[in-house]
């Protein structure tokens, strides 16, 4: 657990690398598929070329998620137990629901209807999604209680960030419209909102490596 404690920031970097780089790379080998329009759980689909590497570097990249948690509650458990829980909680319910639950649970396109395993996918992947939207919404809420205004704003605006691309990838998985142009782009909308997921946990994370090594 000490280990844990101790790297729990290096492993949520190493998480979040891996997550954001799996598709680019697995692109590589499934040239079929158009990154710009297909959303990236299509890498795990029954029929893909690349499934069980996709399936099994999820489950490895939510690990690496959840090691980190131990790490983000002990960093704010001091000024707000209940914030630094639900701030953990927010990035478990990624690892777990849309990391995990991916790589325990895939999609299969060919069926007519959802499956069992379709079904837990998209409702662990639904409340994945929800947590790592509003995990920086928490480190505002941390930040501001710890009277750290400007680090309060930063997150706050990243944030807001966050949310109009989470709207626009909303709109684009909206039957009736996403065929308009640049709405038609699902996939790209997905990355992009995934970026701006990723970008606050990558920069909360690497800013506390940076504090601990200066007190080591």
């Amino acid at each position: 657990m000490a280990i844990v404690k101790r790297y729990g920031f290096h492993f949520l970097l190493i998480g979040v690398l891996s997550d954001f780089l799996t598709p680019y790379i697995l692109g590589l080998f499934y040239p079929k598929l158009n990154q710009l329009t297909a959303v990236m759980s299509l890498f795990g689909d029954v029929g893909s070329p690349v499934r069980q590497a996709f399936l099994i570097w999820s489950v490895v990249a939510g690990t690496f998620y959840v090691l980190g948690l131990p790490a983000i509650y002990q960093t704010f458990k001091e000024g707000s137990s209940s914030l630094a829980f639900w701030g953990a909680f927010a990035i478990g319910a990624y690892g777990i629901g849309d990391c995990i639950f991916t790589g325990l649970f895939s999609v299969d396109t060919q069926q007519a209807q959802w499956t069992v395993s379709t079904w837990i996918h998209n409702i662990g992947s639904g409340i994945g999604y929800g947590g790592f939207l509003i995990f920086p919404l928490f480190l505002y809420l941390l930040y501001r209680k710890l009277g750290d205004r400007s680090q309060s704003r930063y997150y706050l605006i990243l944030w807001l960030f966050s949310l109009v691309f989470a709207g626009i990838y909303g709109l684009a998985r909206i039957p009736m419209i996403n065929q308009w142009p640049l709405l038609n782009q699902l996939g790209l909308w997905q990355r992009i909102s995934f970026l701006f997921n990723y970008l606050p946990i990558v920069l909360f994370a690497a800013q506390q490596i940076k504090c601990k090594s200066k007190i080591i």
